[in-house]
């Protein structure tokens, strides 16, 4: 009869940690079982399924007809309306992310202030937050009216001629990026104002102590101890920006001549009017890696200048 072989003590000292690991492992899978659930089923199964579909042909229903590789990625970076929808996405982005967190820093630098009757401008000044799209972009289109519209009416007020915003190229990107950047002042204002909060008072008591200057302080304490929030926000606008779609298709639908066309609502298009899913899940393959090269890019080059304490 053979013998047991027996384990040394160090064996066994090393095997219970083991052990306990892959136990602490096989909980934790448990109490994220639920999340891993709704993340696989309306994240990446969607995600995988919209890569899938960019390498086919579809018909009208979105079923797979033929697999043509990446014929479609050619075909829209050599399609001039796709490049003019690429065009208008990077110009909205260009001019509603600066500009807003600029206005919402501007705002937070405001009522951070220590005075009188502030709450009310606090209110005020984050009151977009409540409004949704929609009624939002219902309100700008009165007002963009060139009827009716208000803007109109203080132009001619003035003595300026009046401007077919919705209507002409030449303005209704821009027309439709300044009620996004209304539409967004708000929440950006409100991250950025609890970061000002959270920033030591005994660093400005030490400043003016020292005499320095409103604007020395600025550049030297408010910006620098805000950054980690500022890297926030930079982030998420520009993501938001990208995906942005609910304005556009109540103001402009896309036009005129598609100059409010960005690639969201190129998408839409493709896949909900034309019935072309092949291409619009190329579009969203398209619109996901220009994201993801843009945050990369930020956590790369934006992050170095975040400081956490």
């Amino acid at each position: 009869m053979s013998a047991i072989p027996r384990l040394s003590n160090a064996e066994v000292i090393q095997q219970k940690p083991a052990s306990r690991e892959r136990s602490s492992l096989l909980e934790g899978l448990i109490y994220l079982l639920p999340s891993i659930l709704l993340f696989g089923v309306f994240l990446f199964y969607p995600m995988l399924r919209t890569l899938y579909l960019s390498l086919f042909i579809t018909d009208s229903q979105g079923v797979p007809i033929r697999f043509i590789g990446v014929d479609n990625f050619v075909n829209l970076l050599s399609n001039p309306n796709f490049l003019q929808s690429m065009k208008a996405t990077f110009l909205f982005v260009l001019y509603t992310v600066p500009i807003g967190i600029i206005i919402a820093l501007f705002l937070a630098l405001i009522a951070n202030e220590k005075l009188k009757g502030i709450g009310f401008f606090r209110t005020m000044f984050s009151s977009t937050m409540g409004m949704s799209v929609a009624a939002s972009s219902v309100i700008w289109m009165f007002m963009y009216n060139p009827a009716i519209g208000i803007i109109n009416k203080v132009l001619n007020t003035v003595g300026v001629q009046g401007v077919q915003w919705l209507l002409d190229p030449k303005f209704s990107l821009i027309a439709v990026s300044i009620s996004t950047i209304w539409m967004n002042v708000g929440f950006t204002f409100l991250i950025l104002l609890g970061g000002l909060q959270n920033i030591d008072e005994k660093l400005y008591e030490n400043a003016q102590i020292a005499g320095v200057s409103y604007w020395y302080q600025l550049r030297k304490i408010t910006i620098p101890m805000l950054s980690p929030t500022l890297f926030f926000i930079i982030t998420v606008s520009f993501i938001n920006a990208f995906q942005t779609f609910g304005q556009i298709d109540i103001l402009t639908k896309g036009g005129p001549t598609d100059s409010t066309n960005v690639i969201v609502y190129s998408i839409y298009k493709d896949a909900f009017i034309n019935y072309n899913v092949g291409s619009a899940s190329a579009q969203a393959v398209i619109l996901f890696f220009c994201i993801l090269l843009l945050t990369v890019l930020q956590f790369k080059l934006g992050e170095r200048k975040v400081h956490y304490q």
